[in-house]
């Protein structure tokens, strides 16, 4: 273009970078934000909107931040921006769950075990304070809004002192009660643990099938029905992976309905399941025949001897025949050892059959290592004695086989190490224990709230249906210091809880209320109890972790923050493990207090694995952290990637996903740029053109942008995020990037600066960056407070005090403008594969450089024919011929439509090419004032410009 002509040209202009440049911008917002107090500002501008709230599950107030964590943070925060943009009143609080076993082991390990409880507590809540003050910073720096000034914490004392009062609610109801049970027990821990906190790993163990002797060999015959036995000698045989257990024994299993074998072997008489008897005598390397078989009934109450009734007279006792349904065929002999304090099914069937909790043997301590007066392996580790025990059996000739076996065991989830079952006197909450009212039983009220709820994905309310249908009552009892005190007096001699415990609870709470859990340590009896001190002892135990965070609802949602949340909240949001934790003890706590879950809908989220579908750990060095993709390409790419993928399932990650996800952006970026640069120098309040008075064009823009915010509110409400960036990414490649911007560059750049065709595309532009800016609002959090700040008019001072755009009009959206466009956009993608020949062919450049001849059937050639004159703008040619459909060029393209039939060619142009707009026209050069311009161009530069009603 001759020097003369550039200043006739409206180019873009903007301050809104092309690069990101995150890392260095965002901190900088956050700044900003806290300024000006963002969060609180939002509050207020939506206060007496509906409310919306999301209870923050608590992350355990311990080391840095992982990936995991700020996947949960992100989907919170995208959730909570999107209900503002939809019209509510979205406040979060944060929280944190402070108590428990891993910040125990933390003090032990800095300053040893053994330390007095106290100081224990008090060396935990430092602790604790510092980790929640380095997370914190973290999830601020992910761009997350919150109120992080008033979290929540489960040690706060008004906290502590609301778990007291919710344990003292449902014991009223009934569901507590103390017994003998057995509990997943980790040495390590030296507590029970919950459900929640047991995983599996394989171990490998020793298996071995153990000869329990007749006792009385005359009965045995009479069982199976025989005069007599041909041998006093035989024995039952059991198999079992845990040689440990052995020593505890106290009686077998069979089951009522399964025959058994009486089988005659070189090795004596032996007692199997009759489906068993061919693989065990295989195993054991003997030949038998079967002498009679009896079902398992008729076994019950049979008698047999310890099998180390011969090596140690600490072993003379016997062992009942019990029968129990849960024995099985698949395994072993089909004859089960029962040790009633190593296992629930042993425990509950001895207990069935009159077994007393004090009759009950219980060798192993809380360290894992027998108790001295066990005879032949008192203080040994019991792993240790496994083999030991093994060998002790073939001494005493009870051992028939044994071998290696690996299985999936019972690992603690903290150490990673294997826990066992453990009978322990405990606290529980009885799943099928009717409260004092008459109402249902708690198993019965939970399934009903799975019922009641929603679940994000519909699988959630399988797994957490069968969690709460299989599960045994909870233990809320742990043996440790920093935790919230079950506050009990029980008595000294009788085990029995005060009285007044109902009362007494609530004058600890109100002591704990002010002093926290060290209340309770430092509290004399005698301060509450008066001379009855004597007599009572306070309990040790502390309640499981899992009621700390399971009780929020009780002490966070109607307590510390019953001013800006409610019970019950809309929405609970975790990963996906937590079916078996935090829902899980929420749902309970709240059947048992409320009668009812704490939400209305839980939403769950995946893991992350690698491109290869593997689990992140150190060990593979496959593991990305969020700090160091902040660091590197900034928090809106990890919010990015987050959105866009699939949290219904393993979340994969690598640093070829997150160059595509920083391509994403910049596409979107860059969408963001060309609008604000074409947006200078346009007030909306004088510029902006009513939609229905726009050209056709830039009508369509709009009906496009209606059409994906429709789509784009509805995947936010359903908490489909990857539908809303697909939406949103197509809308700024396809739509805006490669059609709608790159046609209007002609109208934007060349017509008088107040023309209507200009001002009528900026008001496009203008509406579609305004709804634009909101759909990226809840994931990219600084890129669209960016935007925002760039946006020409008055406004606020961030776009989450607004609500989805409600400037765009649907005047596009009928089913015969629909079609028309349609059968332009097929025609337009026929043109380019037109063009393609002569561009490889070197024929032309640009597509300005040549022109179209459309030949159509006459009903699409009528509707084409009133935009005929502006078509070319369309299909950025310089001309475009319509034609009959009678003879179309061979190297015509045929369009794709729904009806009708299109045929395009394309051929250079010969007309000179005006060097203001770059269209090839035969009225270059028509005045002479100006000899390189077309006669539009000169009007445009001269005149009142060009009229434009299409494009």
């Amino acid at each position: 273009m001759s020097q003369d002509y550039k200043y006739t040209i409206n180019l873009p202009q903007t301050d809104f970078p092309m690069r990101g440049d995150l890392p260095r911008r965002e901190p900088a917002w956050l700044a900003e934000w806290e300024r000006m107090d963002l969060y609180a500002r939002i509050q207020e501008k939506t206060a007496g909107r509906p409310l919306f709230v999301l209870h923050d599950g608590p992350p355990y107030a311990n080391g840095t931040i992982h990936l995991g964590h700020a996947i949960n943070k992100i989907l919170k925060d995208v959730i909570v921006k999107s209900k503002l943009l939809a019209g509510f009143h979205a406040p979060y609080v944060p929280g944190w769950d402070c108590h428990g076993m891993p910040i125990e082991i933390q003090i032990e390990k800095q300053y040893g075990k053994g330390l007095p409880a106290a100081e224990v507590q008090a060396r935990a809540r430092a602790y604790a304070t510092e980790q929640i003050a380095k997370q914190k910073a973290d999830f601020k720096r992910l761009g997350v809004l919150g109120d992080w000034e008033n979290p929540y914490l489960t040690m706060a004392p008004g906290n502590e002192a609301g778990e007291i009062r919710a344990l003292a609610a449902i014991m009223r109801k009934g569901y507590v009660y103390r017994g003998l049970k057995p509990v997943n027990w980790c040495f390590d821990c030296g507590s029970a643990l919950a459900e929640a906190e047991v995983e599996y790993e394989d171990k490998t163990d020793i298996a071995i099938d153990v000869a329990f002797a007749f006792d009385d060999p005359a009965a045995v015959a009479r069982a199976f029905g025989l005069a007599g036995l041909p041998s006093a000698r035989g024995a039952i045989v059991i198999w079992t992976t845990t040689p440990w257990t052995i020593p505890a024994n106290q009686a077998l299993n069979a089951h009522p309905d399964h025959d058994y074998a009486l089988v005659e072997t070189p090795h004596g008489l032996l007692i199997l399941a009759a489906a068993r008897v061919e693989p065990c005598l295989a195993r054991y390397g003997l030949t038998g025949h079967v002498l009679a078989t009896a079902p398992g009934r008729a076994l019950a109450e049979l008698r047999f001897r310890h099998p180390l009734y011969e090596v140690d007279p600490g072993y003379a006792r016997t062992a009942p025949v019990y029968l129990a349904d849960y024995v099985t065929l698949d395994t072993g002999t089909g004859i089960v050892h029962s040790a009633p304090a190593y296992g629930v099914e042993d425990f509950l069937s001895c207990k069935a059959h009159g077994m007393a909790d004090a009759d009950i043997l219980n060798p192993v301590m809380g360290n894992g290592v027998y108790a001295s007066w066990l005879p032949l392996f008192g203080g040994m580790f019991l792993w240790k004695a496994n083999p030991l025990i093994a060998d002790a059996l073939e001494r005493a000739g009870a051992l028939l086989h044994r071998e290696a076996y690996t299985h999936s065991y019972m690992h603690c989830w903290r150490h990673k190490t294997p826990i066992i079952y453990r009978a322990t006197s405990q606290w529980f909450a009885g799943m099928d224990i009717a409260p004092r009212d008459g109402g249902k039983t708690l198993r019965q009220t939970a399934l009903e709230g799975v019922e009641a709820t929603e679940f994000f994905p519909a699988w959630g309310k399988q797994r957490l249906q069968g969690m709460i249908a299989e599960r045994p009552d909870w233990t809320l009892s742990r043996q440790r210091q920093w935790g919230v005190p079950m506050a009990f007096f029980v008595h000294k001699e009788t085990g029995e809880l005060h009285p007044r415990t109902d009362e007494l609870l609530e004058a600890v709470a109100q002591r704990v209320e002010r002093g926290g859990i060290e209340a309770w340590q430092s509290l004399d009896p005698r301060e509450l109890l008066g001379e009855e001190a004597e007599h009572y002892e306070k309990n040790r135990d502390t309640l499981d972790v899992w009621f700390d965070s399971g009780t929020t609802h009780w002490h966070v949602l109607r307590g510390s923050h019953a001013h800006v949340l409610r019970f019950p909240a809309d929405l609970y949001l975790e990963g996906s493990d937590q079916h078996r934790g935090w829902f899980h003890s929420s749902l309970l706590t709240a059947s048992m207090l409320d009668g009812r879950p704490p939400y209305r809908q839980l939403l769950t989220h995946g893991f992350t694995v690698d491109a290869q579908g593997r689990k992140m750990s150190k060990s593979l060095g496959n593991g990305i952290e969020p700090q160091d993709i902040m660091d590197r390409l900034g928090a809106d790419i990890l919010r990015l990637w987050v959105a866009s993928t699939d949290y219904r399932n393993e979340m994969s990650l690598s640093e070829e996903i997150l160059k595509r996800v920083s391509d994403s952006y910049r596409r979107i970026r860059n969408t963001a740029r060309f609008l604000l640069g074409n947006l200078d120098g346009f007030d909306p309040a004088t510029h902006l053109v009513a939609v229905g008075d726009g050209l056709a064009l830039d009508r369509w823009a709009v009906q496009q942008a209606f059409d994906v915010q429709q789509a784009v509110t509805a995947a936010y409400e359903r908490y489909d995020f990857p539908e809303v960036i697909a939406r949103v990414q197509n809308f700024c490649t396809n739509d805006m990037g490669a059609l709608y911007l790159d046609i209007t560059k002609d109208r934007l750049y060349t017509m008088p600066t107040d023309s209507h065709g200009r001002r009528s595309a900026q008001s496009a532009m203008y509406r579609i960056a305004e709804a634009l800016v909101r759909w990226l609002a809840p994931v990219l959090a600084f890129t669209a407070e960016e935007i925002w700040r760039h946006l020409p008019g008055t406004r606020g001072a961030s776009v989450l005090f607004e609500t989805w755009y409600e400037g765009l009009a649907a005047t596009e959206g009928t089913p015969e403008r629909r079609r028309w466009w349609a059968d332009l956009l097929a025609i337009r993608e026929a043109a380019t594969r037109a063009l393609e020949p002569l561009r490889k062919a070197e024929r032309i450049g640009a597509a300005l450089d040549a022109e179209l001849s459309v030949h159509a059937d006459p009903a699409t050639l009528a509707r084409l024919a009133p935009a005929a004159a502006e078509l070319r703008f369309f299909f950025i040619t310089s001309e475009v011929h319509l034609q009959p459909l009678a003879a179309p060029p061979t190297d015509a393209v045929r369009a794709e439509l729904g009806e009708g039939e299109v045929w395009v060619a394309a051929a250079p142009s010969t007309a000179a090419k005006c060097v203001r707009c770059w269209h090839h026209r035969p009225d270059v050069g028509s005045d002479p004032r100006h000899p390189q311009l077309c006669s539009r161009c000169v009007g445009n530069v001269e005149g009142p410009g060009e009229t434009r009603h299409w494009f």
